[in-house]
């Protein structure tokens, strides 16, 4: 296969860590968007370890402080010529209300908006490279309905599930509007739904809802497993012009919720996540 480079989000665990291990074992050059820069080092010693990979390269990234995310971005233009692949894979659920540097409800930030935002930086890099642009969603967007976005921030009705759930459609809407509005430039976006994993993402959660989580986990597959479709969308030779803005799951397009096909509801969030990331973007473009 030829060779690639690869922009990973979260990959210091869980998902993120197995699905950069696969990648650097068929040669991509790995960029891993870290908020700790010790275990991305320490990952990155594992990985050239385990794959004989040397170009891992590792940079500060904090998805809920949207200036660092400007710095990677600007670091990386500084560095390369062109991104192959862009792994959106970082997230998190929080059991109460609580908001980035930038006064954005965490939950969403994290989720969404550090990503909206890093994916338009990085913009004239994913052009040169016609990148992919994987967005690690959830099934939990089953739970969303458009009517979230009138309160993004959770001001009046707070809830960490349904902070996550809004959070996961909006990376389904995302994912097609970034195939309507750049796929004439070889840009190609696809949803990912890994399955309920057994990772330390649950540790946001407490009480009642952590309690429940404890008669699930036997039914949970491992991170190696749910990372098996992020590692196949990036690292497939080619792929059918047919899976552009899909969303998957166990490895396969399947149709996402009625509301997650919601077309004004997808432009809505595009003029939402570009007025609060505003000041971070004018000259992205």
């Amino acid at each position: 296969m030829p060779f690639r480079t690869t922009v990973i989000t979260g990959a210091t665990s869980g998902i993120g860590k197995e699905t950069a291990l696969a990648l650097a074992k068929i040669d991509h050059a790995l960029y891993l968007l870290v908020r700790d820069v010790e275990k991305g080092e320490a990952l990155k010693r594992d990985l050239v370890a385990q794959s004989g990979n040397r170009s891992i390269f590792v940079i500060y990234c904090d998805l809920s402080d949207m200036q660092t995310v400007v710095d990677a971005a600007n670091e990386l233009k500084g560095r390369l010529f062109a991104i192959n692949v862009l792994i959106n894979n970082a997230g998190g659920v929080n059991n109460t209300r609580k908001e980035t540097k930038d006064g954005i409800e965490l939950t969403f930030g994290m989720n969404h908006l550090g990503h909206f935002l890093l994916t338009q930086s990085l913009m004239p890099l994913l052009r040169k490279g016609q990148a992919r642009v994987i967005n690690l969603s959830s099934v939990a967007h089953k739970m969303a309905r458009p009517q979230l976005l009138n309160d993004v921030q959770f001001k009046a009705d707070y809830s960490g599930w349904k902070a996550y759930a809004l959070a996961k459609l909006c990376n389904i809407y995302f994912t097609k509007a970034l195939t309507e509005r750049f796929a004439q430039d070889g840009i190609t976006s696809y949803a990912v739904h890994p399955g309920v994993v057994k990772t330390d993402f649950w540790s946001g959660m407490s009480g009642l809802k952590k309690f429940l989580l404890m008669f699930i986990n036997p039914f949970m597959i491992s991170a190696e497993q749910g990372a098996k479709t992020s590692i196949y969308l990036a690292g497939a030779a080619k792929l059918s012009p047919k899976l552009n803005g899909q969303y998957f799951k166990k490895g396969k397009p399947v149709k996402p919720t009625l509301a997650a096909q919601n077309q004004s509801a997808r432009n809505k969030l595009w003029q939402i996540s570009e007025r609060l990331t505003e000041k971070f973007t004018r000259e992205t473009y």
